[in-house]
């Protein structure tokens, strides 16, 4: 069973920076692509960014240069440097880890972590 564990969430100022992570325990297979997520009130969850095993990264357009997202393969850890955050910014913050078993992957994730962002 895999279980994923996020910190560093909080409230900040707009312009401000935080640094969310995220680390898996008990998994024995191949962790695939890591991601994070968010999803604000009365919306529906979206990806924030992805990095593959191999470290090829995706942005969603929104956080472009602003976010950088990073990856541990020997820890099992991800993270998300979040730089120049906006009001628009405020969301539950989720990791996601894929994992693969065989030739099937299975998704997993965090228990979510609030990002506030004051204007």
């Amino acid at each position: 069973q895999v279980q994923l564990v996020e910190s560093g969430g909080g409230l900040v100022q707009a312009g401000g920076s935080l640094r969310l992570s995220c680390a898996a325990s008990g998994s024995r297979f191949s962790i695939n692509a890591m991601g994070w997520y968010r999803q604000a009130p009365g919306k529906q969850r979206e990806l924030v960014a992805a990095i593959s095993r191999g470290g090829s990264t995706n942005y969603s357009d929104f956080v472009k240069g602003r976010f950088t997202i990073s990856r541990d393969n020997a820890k099992n850890t991800v993270s998300l440097q979040m730089n120049s955050l906006k009001p628009e910014d405020t969301a539950v913050y989720y990791c996601n880890f894929r994992v693969g078993i065989g030739p099937v992957e299975f998704d997993y994730w965090g228990q979510g972590t609030q990002v506030t962002i004051s204007s």
